[in-house]
């Protein structure tokens, strides 16, 4: 932050998960104060945001997306100069199981969201979390923001109603609300039931005799692989910019779930065919075979690029959770 400039604050809905947590570290370094949100429930940990727990510019609030007032109430105490919506039952496959709860969260909070700013104060700069599972079935690949969206599953579906919302309330009410149509990224911070980060504790955990086998579903299926710390850096570029609009974030790069395992096996000196069995019933009920992003728009508007490489995502993964058991076992 310049000297002489007003400290600018933003509120961050799923700041205890893996994006949030790195936005919040990114936000603090650019000299704002940042506001996390968090669901009151004991099943979430905070262990993500433990580094920057006692930062003086970091504070924890409670909240609902269920809850429009409650939304309204927290923009009245903090005024915010941005609102970054990372919040969602995010897992696909669970989408399935609890198709209303996904919906209830990932679409109708934002409407809520929307609500509340354009009731409270329009010029709060919205960011939303769209994601690349809305280009579903859609055979087309790169995909792009002007890609037709396919959803295949109760939790794309919702993403696709939370996206047309933010275009929607962008032309009707000229709200700056912006969509990052993010492809998977992934981290030491991911969710331990994301393949990705199932693939790397498990390796670490076998490297140390804690784990006999590791158990998987389709290793055929192609995503677009980036670093989550990567990312945020992307969020916060678009509420910079002087018009809002989408952007698909990715690498450009596609990998199978395969590749992923051999890199992390390898990295961990262990033989796949020794410890790696297919499990059917971890097969996805409705599962899209390719996602490749086309982040040509990003790159030229925002001046962004990922830095991270996909063998290198792999490795500091993998070490991360090597560490992460060693120390615990100490």
């Amino acid at each position: 932050m310049v000297f002489g400039e007003q400290m600018k604050t933003a509120l961050i809905t799923g700041v205890t998960g893996q994006d949030g947590s790195y936005l919040a570290e990114f936000l603090l370094q650019k000299g704002y104060k940042v506001v996390g949100l968090k669901r009151r429930t004991s099943l979430i940990s905070t262990d993500r945001v433990d580094s920057i727990f006692d930062h003086p510019n970091f504070s924890l609030e409670y909240y609902s997306l269920h809850d429009g007032g409650c939304i309204y109430r927290l923009l009245k105490q903090y005024q915010p100069d941005e609102f970054y919506n990372l919040a969602a039952q995010s897992h696909v496959k669970v989408s399935f199981d609890v198709p209303e709860e996904t919906v209830d969260t990932v679409a109708m909070g934002v409407l809520r969201l929307l609500e509340a700013v354009r009731i409270f104060d329009p010029t709060i700069k919205v960011y939303q979390a769209s994601s690349s599972e809305m280009f579903g079935d859609n055979p087309i690949n790169p995909q792009d923001e002007q890609t037709a969206l396919m959803p295949a599953s109760p939790y794309a579906c919702a993403k696709v109603f939370a996206h047309n919302l933010i275009r929607n309330y962008r032309q009707s009410y000229n709200l700056h609300a912006s969509s990052g149509i993010l492809f998977n990224h992934e981290s030491p911070r991911r969710g331990e039931t994301f393949v990705t980060r199932k693939i790397t504790l498990a390796a670490a955990k076998i490297k140390l005799g804690m784990q006999e086998k590791l158990y998987l579903g389709n290793l055929d299926a192609k995503r677009d692989w980036g670093f989550a710390g990567d990312y945020v850096e992307a969020m916060w570029l678009m509420l910079q910019q002087e018009e809002p609009d989408d952007y698909v974030i990715a690498t450009g790069e596609t990998h199978t779930v395969k590749e992923f395992l051999y890199e992390v096996f390898d990295a961990a000196n262990l033989n796949v065919d020794q410890y790696v069995e297919i499990d059917p019933r971890l097969f996805r009920l409705h599962e899209v075979p390719l996602l490749l992003g086309d982040p040509s728009k990003a790159e030229e508007k925002l001046g962004w690029k990922p830095k991270i490489t996909f063998k290198k995502l792999a490795k500091m993964m993998y070490e991360a959770d090597l560490e992460n058991l060693k120390n615990t076992r100490s």
